[in-house]
């Protein structure tokens, strides 16, 4: 209804294209976050001027809000934007793309990383290139660059790829699971998350007791773990009682 599915999914014109369905509730997960910051600003709005405020909120209003530069491209150029798979509408090479062992997200942001990209993929001739010199350039020839990008980056590992590219301060990632999300050094296990997430089963995944609360930071992130929602009430009130 809100235009994210007919922006979601492969292209037409290639197998499996179709509108295609986001894998979470993305407009009830923003609305909750859009309502959040319509909460704050509304104490912090009554702190300086002691009035309350009604907050209003829908989730089309929010769905077609996130739609970000897509809803720009429209307006700007009244033209219907359309589903480009896993690539992005404005920027180029910015998409996923398979590697020997995998696919992984190789996002060029701007013509300096696409000129590291270059050094590091060894096709400096790519770069100098006038269709793809520029990123304006590369949407324009997206069809012609995505093989030949796409070619190169089937010949080396995933790691041989993120490793380096990383290091050149090319953005790029693994595509992975949720179990390889988890297990990321950096991922939610960094943050105890696998405990929390036992905890609802009535034990840690470790065995261990769970880990008292420190700060406020602890009790929100456990409230989706907890089996009631003791917790987060007391983290609101306690909120809103500070603001008189």
């Amino acid at each position: 209804m809100g235009g994210l599915m007919s922006i979601t999914g492969e292209r037409d014109d290639l197998p499996g294209g179709g509108p295609q369905k986001v894998g979470v509730a993305f407009a009830d997960l923003m609305t909750g976050m859009y309502s959040t910051v319509g909460i704050l600003a509304a104490l912090a709005h009554r702190t300086e001027t002691e009035e309350g405020q009604y907050i209003d909120m829908a989730l089309l209003d929010v769905q077609v809000a996130a739609m970000a530069n897509m809803n720009l491209n429209y307006l700007v150029s009244g033209k219907t934007p359309r589903r480009q798979g896993n690539a992005h509408a404005n920027i180029v090479p910015y998409q996923a793309f398979d590697a020997k062992d995998g696919q992984f997200v190789l996002a060029v942001g701007n013509d300096g990383q696409f000129r590291k990209f270059c050094e590091v993929a060894d096709c400096a001739h790519l770069a100098s290139d006038p269709r793809f010199a520029t990123n304006a350039n590369r949407v324009t020839n997206r069809e012609t660059l995505a093989p030949l990008i796409g070619d190169i980056l089937a010949m080396r590992t995933i790691e041989e790829w993120v490793t380096p590219l990383a290091a050149a301060g090319v953005p790029c990632g693994p595509v992975n699971d949720i179990a390889q999300t988890f297990a990321h050094p950096q991922g939610p296990a960094s943050r105890d998350a696998g405990g929390f997430a036992s905890s609802a089963f009535g034990k840690r995944r470790d065995g261990g007791e769970p880990d008292p609360y420190v700060g406020l930071a602890d009790p929100i992130s456990k409230c989706a773990a907890d089996a009631g929602t003791t917790h987060c009430r007391c983290a609101v009130v306690a909120v809103w009682d500070r603001n008189g």
